[in-house]
């Protein structure tokens, strides 16, 4: 039976196929916004899983 570790390890080449990949289907110009809300979003869960209140955005205001 293989080991489960080794089938989630990624390489140079595997991390390569993936950003060529993601070029192709978000665009150049489109990838960095991407990027940015995942890197916010990936930040704003962890900070609210350990319960930091000091990173809350503000109540939003109607328009």
């Amino acid at each position: 039976m293989q080991d489960v570790s080794l089938l989630w390890t990624l390489g140079p080449g595997e991390l390569l196929m993936i950003v060529v990949v993601a070029i192709f289907i978000f665009g150049p110009k489109r990838l960095p916004e991407i990027g940015k809300a995942l890197g916010e979003g990936l930040s704003s869960f962890r900070d609210a899983s350990k319960g930091d209140k000091s990173k809350e955005l503000p109540p939003s205001q109607p328009d």
